[in-house]
């Protein structure tokens, strides 16, 4: 729960009114007075520290007043146009004062403004003053002009009616909400709300750079730590490649060479891939070859080649015929005598499939 100072300046008297905040509601607490020996000449006797904001109340005699007529209700554009509507109307010029202003009515489609405005030496004066408690007001209005709004007549900026402490309280609390005018303008602009904007942001500039470092350092430990693995996972490649190729003396590439390697392998499959030499042997030994003699056997992939010698193109024939029973497209490819006078043939096959 925070707390928020109004300070009430009439013309003999400051009343300080300290409100709880409850949420969106101020509830009044301590009630203080103090006495004005001259214009904006008091001491106040406050602690500041739980006070979140603070407000300030001019009385009606310490404003001047002009009541001007436009064609427009814009309150952004009635501010641009015042100095200038106003700067013949006051003492000195608009540059030595301080203005705001509230609609007090309309008239033959025109909005009558009441320019409110106090000189910038009284307002510096005052802010000064203010400044020595460690008050720092949010904004300055009057809750004098406020009460009179209601029932707006030059004579009640003269002789404003009386007001009983309750009903200045009751103003206040609205004003805190939305203030009927606030002369911190310009130079004299409320900024520390600004100032505690900034402090934020820089703070969360530096918080952000620390996190940008962290994140940074973090990144880089990953990618050295990914480095070392990195490293490590070559140093067992290269040793799994030698394990593997262990007369291969010109290393540059593991990966490569070994895909090399592997499309050699593939381009050899068929080489190894279907041959069953124990098979085609035991199938040989069971046929009957008296005289018969197999010099070289040769056995690729379903493709067998037998040569040998016997004593006759006959019995050349004769082992033919047997070999046909248990291999397919048995033919005598080549046939010749020796100078031993044998009978030298080639027998070419294929093997058959189950």
């Amino acid at each position: 729960m925070g707390k928020a100072l109004f300070i009430d300046i009439k013309e003999k008297e400051i009343s300080t009114y300290l409100f709880d905040i409850r949420g969106n509601k101020y509830e009044i607490g301590e009630i203080r007075k103090y006495t004005i020996s001259e214009k904006f000449d008091f001491s106040l006797d406050i602690g500041t520290g739980q006070i979140e904001n603070a407000y300030i109340s001019l009385p009606l005699s310490s404003l001047n007043f002009r009541v001007i007529e436009l064609p427009f209700s814009d309150k952004d554009r009635i501010r641009e146009v015042l100095p200038f509507e106003l700067d013949g109307m006051i003492l000195g010029g608009t540059d030595t004062v301080v203005f705001d202003s509230v609609i007090v009515g309309t008239s033959d489609d025109k909005q009558q403004v009441l320019a409110a405005y106090i000189d910038k030496k009284d307002l510096r004066h005052l802010l000064e003053k203010l400044k020595t408690y460690d008050i720092d007001p949010v904004f300055i209005t009057s809750l004098e002009l406020k009460n009179i709004l209601n029932d707006f007549s030059m004579g009640g900026l003269l002789s404003p009616p009386e007001l009983e402490d309750k009903d200045r309280i009751e103003l206040a609390s609205r004003e805190i909400k939305a203030p009927v005018i606030d002369l911190r303008r310009n130079e004299f602009s409320y900024t520390r709300e600004r100032e505690k904007t900034k402090k934020k942001l820089r703070l969360t500039a530096a918080l952000l750079a620390l996190l940008a470092l962290v994140l940074s350092a973090d990144l880089l430990l990953k990618i050295v730590s990914a480095r070392s693995e990195a490293a490590l996972l070559k140093n067992e490649m290269r040793k799994q490649y030698q394990e593997v190729f262990p007369g291969e003396k010109n290393i540059m590439n593991e990966l490569y060479q070994l895909k090399s390697h592997m499309k050699e392998l593939k381009s050899k499959e068929d080489i190894f891939i279907g041959v069953d030499p124990l098979r085609l042997l035991l199938s040989l030994s069971r046929l009957e070859k008296q005289g018969v003699a197999f010099n070289e056997i040769t056995a690729e992939k379903g493709n067998i080649t037998l040569k040998g010698e016997t004593a006759s193109l006959s019995e050349v024939q004769q082992i033919k015929g047997k070999l046909e029973s248990v291999f397919n497209e048995v033919n005598i490819s080549d046939s010749k005598s020796s100078a031993q006078g044998r009978m030298l043939f080639t027998i070419t096959a294929k093997e058959k499939r189950s």
